[in-house]
């Protein structure tokens, strides 16, 4: 599984390619000294799923690690309703629905297909108001994006020609002081 893409990376390079690189960089760090006030509270509520202590219903599978060979992604799930058929997941405040998002849901979605799971419904569910958000299945058209996009990964270059990221991405990194 060395050459697998984390899916948590997808929001990450779709936010800004580079970040990932610096990521790594910092990984050995304590998270204490880069990460931001909006990383560390989305860490604090991930917990019960990572912990599997966000419900003790048998319907739940809480937190478990799913794969793909075809995309060649791994990660792991919050949530994935036995009895709804229905993936769910956490983040603690959407405002908006980004692509990155949707990217990580779909990824879920294939890799628990792949495995032999059946999923008729996806949801984003919003810790701090507690609203869900319904997102429609993906189709063969998100999946050819989305293994466009691991293929974009895979291949990335960091001392290559950058991709443009927006002026307000760039004020919001974490990675800001180490980036040109």
């Amino acid at each position: 599984m060395d050459n697998f893409i984390q899916i948590s990376k997808l929001n990450d390079f779709i936010f800004c390619p580079k970040s990932i690189y610096y990521h790594a960089i910092y990984e050995s760090f304590s998270e204490d000294n880069y990460h931001s006030h909006y990383q560390t509270t989305g860490k604090l509520h991930h917990e019960n799923i990572d912990n599997v202590k966000y419900s003790s219903a048998l319907r739940y599978i809480q937190g478990m690690t799913v794969y793909s060979d075809r995309l060649n992604l791994v990660g792991k799930i919050d949530i994935y309703d036995q009895k709804e058929k229905s993936l769910i997941e956490r983040k603690y405040k959407i405002k908006t629905i980004f692509d990155g998002y949707k990217y990580q849901l779909y990824s879920q979605f294939f890799c628990l297909k792949e495995m032999g799971y059946v999923i008729n419904k996806l949801y984003f569910h919003s810790l701090s108001d507690n609203k869900r958000y319904q997102v429609t299945l993906p189709t063969q058209i998100e999946y050819d994006q989305l293994l466009s996009l691991c293929q974009k990964i895979q291949n990335y270059k960091i001392e290559g020609k950058s991709e443009e990221v927006s002026n307000n991405k760039c004020q919001q990194c974490i990675y800001s002081l180490l980036c040109n």
